[in-house]
Parts: structure tokens; sequence; C-alpha cells
């Protein structure tokens, strides 16, 4: 079993000990094609944090189009981030939303190598 440490350092907290029960079940070649798949579609929460916090700027929603929420992110745009509250509501929550995209991407992964 590859250590999580090793293959991907940037990852910290609740994410890394999500990523290191998914590289339990891996060999080490499949953790280490793991490992750069999903560094490449990993979302970075700050990246998260930033882009919501240009909807306070007037062009809100893109944190919902890097997480795949296109329908959510047209009606961000459209409302102004829901009057800026939707926009508030996702800057307290963009750790979570980061999150929840990433272990979306990490599930994806690991039953595509499993399949191979």
């Amino acid at each position: 079993m590859a250590n999580v440490f090793e293959l991907l350092p940037e990852i910290m907290g609740e994410e890394q000990i999500y990523i290191s029960n998914i590289l339990k079940n891996l060999d080490d070649k499949q953790a280490f094609q793991f490992a750069n798949v999903y560094r490449s579609r990993r979302r970075d929460p700050q990246v998260i944090l930033l882009v919501t916090l240009v909807g306070f700027l007037g062009i809100a929603g893109i944190q919902r189009f890097l997480v795949d929420q296109i329908g959510l992110g047209i009606v961000y745009l459209l409302t102004g981030g829901l009057c800026l509250i939707g926009t508030i509501v996702d800057l307290v929550n963009y750790k979570k939303i980061a999150f929840e995209y990433n272990q979306k991407q990490a599930n994806q992964i690991a039953m595509m190598l499993k399949n191979l």
C-alpha cells in the first residue's frame, strides 16, 4: 500500500483520511495511477473560495460550474447568486463543496482502476 503523503502531499485533513481509505484497496501501481488522475481532477478548496468571492463582483456561480453543478451555476449566474444569499452560503461552505466534489471524483477513479 502506498503512503498518501508521498502520492498526494497537497491534501490534508478529512480528504486525506478519505483518500487513504481508498488507497488501502489498491496496489502500488494502481495507487500511483490513482494519484496522477486524482491530482488532475481534484478541485482545490482555495480555488473554490476565490471564485466564490468573484460572485460579489457580479459574476456569481463560477464555483458551481467548477464542481460540475451546471444547472445551479446557471441559476446563480442569472439571479446574482440568488440575491447574494447563495453566494454567502457557498462562501461559508466552500470546503464542503470542494470535498464533496473530490469524493465523487475519487470514487469514480477508484472504480475505473478496479475495472481495468
